[in-house]
């Protein structure tokens, strides 16, 4: 248990948090614009036979990859509407890309998102993976429900008073 001086200094760390612990938007007026990147990727695992019908397009339901795209991109815009505490951000790119892997019967999504800002992007293309994965799901239950959304996470991002940031600790391949 953490006594309140050492909770006091983890919050210190936590900028959603104002010093009492409550939640707040983070005052980002004084930071400067700059050139910002984002990459998120997730997985979506199901049959074989699933698999193949959404890479040969013979989907009753049609290129469902199309939509899931959009649908990507559509929730990267509208990250700040399901996200509390994230700013309103004028995206300047988004992109949703889906690769195969039979492998391991599973559709691997890769975003990204840029923008020129005070804050990054990482939400939005984390937002943009998720909601893809879940279009996938929606657009194929009635052919697999034992589909699985997994590994949902930022692969590397650029720019900001941070620096730039690539994962390290898992391969292309891992979950």
């Amino acid at each position: 248990m953490l006594n309140n001086a050492e909770l006091g200094a983890k919050m210190n760390n936590l900028t959603h948090l104002n010093a009492k612990g409550e939640a707040n938007m983070v005052d980002v007026t004084e930071k400067a614009v700059t050139s910002r990147q984002a990459i998120a990727e997730a997985f979506i695992e199901m049959s074989g036979q699933t698999l193949a019908m959404v890479m040969d397009g013979s989907h009753a339901k049609g290129d469902v990859l199309a939509v899931a795209r959009i649908a990507g991109i559509q929730a990267a815009k509208k990250c700040s509407d399901l996200i509390p505490l994230c700013h309103p951000l004028m995206l300047t790119k988004v992109k949703v890309e889906f690769e195969s892997q039979p492998e391991f019967n599973r559709i691997r999504i890769i975003t990204l998102c840029k923008l020129a800002g005070q804050t990054g992007v990482e939400m939005e293309a984390l937002t943009a993976a998720s909601v893809a994965a879940l279009t996938l799901f929606d657009m194929c239950k009635a052919v697999d429900k034992a589909m699985v959304i997994s590994g949902i996470k930022v692969m590397e991002k650029q720019g900001g008073k941070s620096g730039d940031w690539t994962r390290s600790d898992v391969t292309e391949t891992s979950a």
